[in-house]
């Protein structure tokens, strides 16, 4: 290689070295400072869009476990009221049950009846307010109530919109609310005069009661059944859930994370290459001086 001053081969090729060196340091020392492999779209750009598709379908998950939880909560809400309404129609059918004795005087049939009447009231009560969030479950009166609607509850389990699950009780509702449970108690609906209070006031009408009751029973105990049956499974949606998220958050890690032995590494070796550089551009730097030295 021709000694040249206008040309100083060996600083420029020291030079282009540093600048690599230089550029490999800053981005070892911006990964260690993150602890993220890829901190912009030039770092990788095709795992960056792995990344940001993994990291929606977590988020989404994560959200979605709320939402079971939320689902839970709700189906716990209305499976507590329709226990509550299990001990009442229970208690129920045992006084329609003395009153069907002839040992009891019509004294004492009018006695249960008021304990009938009262609980009657509590049953209308639990049906027509149990809410949760301010919306009402089983609205009689008004719009039917959350578990009223035709088209059931859909409950989002799932970090995309085809993950949904709906439960619909609206049919079963329906039949013991305005059938079965109308025989039990005229709170129901709209009381008449000549239906209120008399359902065990007689033999006959609580020997009636008793088999009504009895269907009751078996009404509400097919509907907690199904709402015990949907909070299982929801439970184990979401385990499921969890377990998809921890999976792919660490496919996202392997991505986005930074390998902070390796990362060290290559600081340590770039940093060195970086000062062996700046030494050997010193010493290019000189040569034109040596060349001088030619012309004595």
């Amino acid at each position: 290689m021709a000694l040249s001053i206008h040309t100083n081969h060996s600083a420029l090729t020291t030079n282009t070295s540093l600048n690599k060196f230089n550029s490999a340091l800053a981005t070892n020392q911006q990964r260690l400072g993150t602890g993220l492999r890829i901190n912009s779209a030039a770092d990788d750009a095709a795992g960056l869009q792995i990344a940001t598709r993994l990291n929606a379908q977590s988020r989404g998950m994560a959200v979605a476990m709320r939402n079971v939880g939320d689902s839970v909560s709700l189906l716990q809400t209305a499976e507590g009221a329709f226990s509550e309404m299990t001990d009442i129609v229970q208690r129920m059918k045992d006084l329609a049950t003395q009153s069907a004795n002839g040992t009891n005087s019509q004294a004492d049939r009018d006695a249960l009846q008021g304990e009938y009447d009262e609980l009657g009231k509590e049953l209308s009560n639990i049906v027509s307010n149990t809410a949760y969030a301010g919306e009402k479950l089983f609205d009689l009166a008004g719009t039917g109530g959350k578990f009223g609607a035709a088209a059931g509850v859909d409950f989002q389990i799932g970090s995309s919109s085809a993950e949904k699950m709906t439960l619909n009780v609206s049919a079963k509702t329906a039949t013991l609310m305005g059938t079965t449970l109308d025989g039990i108690s005229a709170y129901f609906t709209t009381p008449t005069t000549a239906t209120l209070g008399t359902e065990i006031a007689t033999a006959a009408g609580a020997n009636t009661m008793i088999d009504t009751l009895s269907g009751a029973l078996d009404g509400i105990g097919g509907l907690r059944a199904q709402f015990g049956a949907t909070i299982n499974r929801l439970n184990h949606t979401s385990n499921n859930l969890a377990n998809m998220k921890d999976n792919t958050e660490m496919a996202k890690g392997r991505i986005m994370d930074a390998d902070f032995a390796m990362e060290s590494a290559a600081m340590s070796k770039n940093s060195m290459l970086m000062q062996s550089g700046i030494s050997m551009l010193k010493q290019a730097g000189q040569m034109p001086g040596m060349v001088m030295s030619l012309l004595g």
